[in-house]
């Protein structure tokens, strides 16, 4: 005779809990992750630019923007700083691509392999400005910074730096080593560093009645504002070369590279060129257009 099977005791309430919570978690992790996947892989639909003030201050890269989103479908977010920080953010991989006007850092910065490809793009030039009403240091009309800036050391005339290791301010220390002097806000009462962007310096300067070194496009959008004039200019050593670098995708796979590529490309191409080159500020045109495309 077959003896009946006793049924089976339910699971004590407490364990049913448990295990339902267990499968409950497990279910929500795997929607989270799914959800995670599916995220990431979706493409950006823009890209993270790091540029430096003068691009912004300039009033070009508002211009510029708007043309290439209506033209490749791709967003531009960015950040304004010098180009030392620029590079950096662009080192840790928290910017796809970088425009920038140093072409010491921006080698050093290819060299250890953290950009895909460098072109040139654009330049203009720095210029020195000083006081409307005065000319302390007795500048006005060079067209060599060099005796501008040794002129300004032996007349101790109040100088501005941005002292934030910008392209401006890497130039502006080029100029002292030309002199073969380093100025220091310890030793000089008459040097001051204003740390801040190229619109905040010029307006510094216009306070303090100061001189101060300035890319031509910054100072012109802003001059209506400013007790400044352009004091020195045409100097062949102030040309200012700014270059286009997409981040290596090789160093920070996380980049959007073909957005980086895109917009690099597009800067350098016949379009972008052409609109930098029609862009004013105060009535002139203050970027000569030198684009070559070198990215693969």
């Amino acid at each position: 005779m077959t003896a009946l099977r006793r049924p089976r005791e339910p699971l004590p309430w407490p364990s049913f809990v448990t295990v339902w919570r267990v499968a409950f978690v497990l279910a929500a992790l795997l929607i989270l992750a799914g959800m995670a996947v599916s995220i990431d892989l979706q493409p950006r639909s823009f890209i993270v630019l790091a540029t430096t003030t003068s691009a912004r201050d300039s009033g070009l890269l508002d211009y510029l923007i708007p043309y290439f989103q209506s033209d490749t479908g791709i967003g531009v977010r960015y950040t304004a700083v010098g180009t030392g920080q620029a590079l950096d953010l662009g080192s840790r991989g928290d910017a796809d691509v970088v425009l920038v006007h140093a072409p010491s850092a921006e080698l050093a910065f290819m060299a250890a392999g953290q950009g895909l490809c460098r072109s040139p793009v654009m330049m203009n030039q720095f210029v020195v400005v000083g006081p409307n009403q005065s000319d302390p240091a007795g500048i006005l009309g060079l067209t060599n910074a060099t005796i501008a800036f040794e002129r300004i050391r032996t007349t101790h005339a109040l100088f501005i730096s941005r002292g934030d290791n910008s392209g401006t301010n890497i130039i502006e220390k080029t100029i002292w080593s030309w002199v073969g002097y380093t100025p220091s806000t310890t030793n000089d009462t008459w040097y001051k560093e204003s740390g801040q962007g190229m619109a905040a310096t010029l307006d510094i300067a216009s306070q303090l009645v100061a001189y101060t070194l300035s890319d031509d496009g910054t100072f012109l959008v802003h001059s209506a504002n400013l007790d400044l004039r352009i004091d020195v200019q045409h100097d062949p050593a102030l040309r200012n070369f700014y270059s286009v670098i997409p981040v290596n995708p090789s160093v920070h796979p996380s980049i959007f590279v073909a957005g980086a590529l895109r917009f690099a490309k597009w800067l350098t191409s016949e379009r972008g060129q052409s609109l930098i080159g029609n862009y004013t500020a105060g009535g002139v045109r203050p970027f000569q257009p030198d684009g070559q495309d070198l990215c693969p």
